[in-house]
């Protein structure tokens, strides 16, 4: 399995909203109120905090499934979904038990935490243009860790990671959930990676809006994931857009993929694919469907489907995300070239 990337967001189902402003109050230890609590819909550019009386106010839009995110220094991160905003979304948040994670000094590591920083960039960063110009501020709070029995390279951090990228015009942070990246031997090249994984929750904030930056901003959003997963909810498919192949043979999406519209919200099914078609030299487990996509006609990739079905929501996030693989030039594009998901809408 050489060379696999997976991208996830912390997505959960969200109940569908008749407004557009969720309010509510937010209190700590003793019901105190608390000021300064960050709420933001992950992935967005939605984002607010309490004031001093402890109360919010924050836009949303209708079927986006996106996670309402409550985080407060000394206090447990909040995970929202399944919200209902005919009523005041009042939140207790829990003092957090110390859960610094012990780092442990071993004068026999096999790899200096340079080589591990340039491994973390490349595989969380990514490697394109827009990715080399994106700083995180404080790479210090990042932790690493290297298990030689699993060859597996993991990383975490007890604080937000501040990124800025200065080529699209946006501040991030990023809750880093999960990262690593499996080897095939005692490694810390990328030439022996298997996979990659990432996951976290995140919040934008725009810093830049010139002509150069929004032009930059569109060429990210071109050929992206979601993009593809916005093309195939609506069938907008074409040669300078994407086009689905097996082998070097152009295939009808209409007879690969059944889509069944409710307002936003689009059911996707995966139909079956004709036996003996299925590529699978990467040794995927439970493959349902693999095909190769192509981007305006020049950006090659593979898509791998282990569900034969899932739903994508108003933004282009999808119910399962960890059930749909991307290789190739698609899965290029990491957090260095990563949009809001409301970015178009």
């Amino acid at each position: 399995m050489k060379n696999l990337y997976l991208f996830l967001f912390l997505f959960s189902s969200v109940t569908i909203f008749s407004q557009n402003i969720l309010k509510g109050k937010i209190v700590g230890k003793d019901n105190i109120p608390l000021q300064g609590v960050n709420i933001y819909f992950d992935g967005t550019t939605f984002s607010t905090v309490s004031d001093a009386n402890g109360d919010y106010s924050i836009r949303y839009e209708p079927n986006a499934n996106s996670v309402l995110v409550v985080s407060f220094m000394g206090y447990d991160r909040e995970y929202l979904s399944g919200l209902d905003s005919t009523k005041p979304l009042n939140i207790k948040m829990t003092v957090s038990k110390n859960q610094l994670k012990e780092v442990v000094i071993n004068t026999k590591e096999l790899f200096t935490r340079a080589q591990k920083l340039k491994l973390f960039r490349e595989y969380f960063l990514g490697q394109t243009k827009n990715a080399k110009s994106t700083v995180i501020y404080n790479e210090d709070d990042i932790q690493f860790k290297y298990d030689k029995k699993k060859l597996m390279f993991t990383a975490f951090s007890d604080k937000p990671l501040v990124i800025m990228n200065s080529s699209l015009g946006y501040k991030i942070n990023y809750e880093l959930v999960g990262f690593e990246i499996t080897f095939d031997k005692v490694s810390i090249s990328s030439k022996d990676v298997i996979n990659n994984f990432y996951q976290g929750v995140s919040r934008f904030e725009e810093i830049n809006n010139s002509p150069e930056i929004l032009e930059r901003r569109e060429k990210a959003f071109q050929g992206s994931q979601v993009q593809f997963f916005r093309t195939l909810a609506n069938k907008d498919w074409g040669s300078d857009k994407f086009l689905l192949f097996n082998d070097s043979n152009n295939l009808d999406p209409n007879v690969r993929f059944r889509i069944n519209k409710e307002n936003d919200l689009v059911k996707v099914t995966i139909l079956p694919q004709p036996k003996g078609e299925v590529k699978n030299e990467e040794n995927i487990s439970d493959v349902v469907a693999s095909y190769k996509v192509m981007f305006n006609n020049s950006e090659s990739s593979k898509i791998v489907f282990l569900t034969d079905n899932f739903s994508i929501y108003k933004y282009g996030n999808n119910s399962n995300i960890n059930d749909i693989l991307f290789l190739g030039k698609i899965a290029e594009k990491k957090v260095g070239d990563l949009l809001p998901l409301n970015y178009r809408m």
